[in-house]
């Protein structure tokens, strides 16, 4: 990542702790100062000092928890989500050409043309995953890894009754924001890939600071299938 060039006051040292913060938040998603400044070694006066430069140059931004907590005194403490302009400081693999030629081809020749455009990206990444997942038993942690290598910075662990995939960098969020097409048919190649039902929940394009799918146990899969807002393959 490529941050501002330092004046007077920021040393070679503190640029590259600097880096060191937004990569983290770049792939561990939202996180507050005192999860960063574990996760760092760093203090809290120091954490706090490179949040508010990183904040101050827009790669990050303040928001408020999602989840509040029921109960205890004072305010939830803040968390830190990487900006769009952050993200592109990460070099993303979209462009404005990208955009472009995917708008042309939707006003001239049909939404089906985008649809099959998505089809057929998700296509390449199932086959090229195909093999690393077949290697390992456990199908996601070698699809979040395979993911890992293709630029997605992605993680999986366990979540309430099933488990899920987070991908923590989307090299394409500027494109899938205008054609979510992408991200449904990734989400349908990650079914195929895990041989079972998956629930995309949240996604980069739509604003949210990680895409996270989630992959119910087979026990739960009914019950998950008739309360699901989001079905495989749809994203927010």
């Amino acid at each position: 990542m490529k941050i501002n060039p330092p004046s007077p006051s920021r040393s070679g040292d503190d640029l590259r702790t600097r880096d060191a913060v937004a990569r983290s938040i770049l792939e561990n998603g939202p996180s507050t100062a005192a999860g960063l400044g574990e996760r760092l070694g760093l203090t809290p006066a120091g954490i706090r000092r490179h949040l508010d430069l990183l904040v101050a140059d827009a790669i990050l931004e303040a928001r408020d928890p999602r989840i509040m907590p029921s109960r205890g005194r004072g305010r939830p403490s803040k968390v830190f989500v990487m900006t769009d302009s952050g993200r592109e400081k990460f070099e993303h693999s979209y462009d404005d050409l990208a955009v472009a030629a995917l708008k042309f081809m939707s006003s001239q020749s049909g939404e089906h043309l985008v649809a099959g455009f998505a089809k057929s990206r998700a296509d390449d990444i199932e086959r090229k995953a195909v093999k690393a997942v077949s290697r390992r038993a456990n199908k996601l942690e070698s699809l979040a890894q395979f993911l890992t290598e293709q630029g997605y910075a992605a993680s999986a662990g366990p979540r309430g009754s099933g488990e899920e995939l987070c991908q923590h960098h989307c090299p394409i969020a500027h494109v899938a924001a205008e054609f979510p097409q992408l991200c449904e048919a990734e989400t349908e190649a990650f079914s195929r890939l895990l041989g079972t039902h998956v629930q995309r929940l949240a996604t980069i394009a739509h604003g949210d600071g990680v895409c996270t799918t989630f992959i119910p146990n087979t026990a739960n899969l009914k019950n998950v299938k008739d309360r699901e807002p989001l079905t495989a393959g749809k994203a927010r």
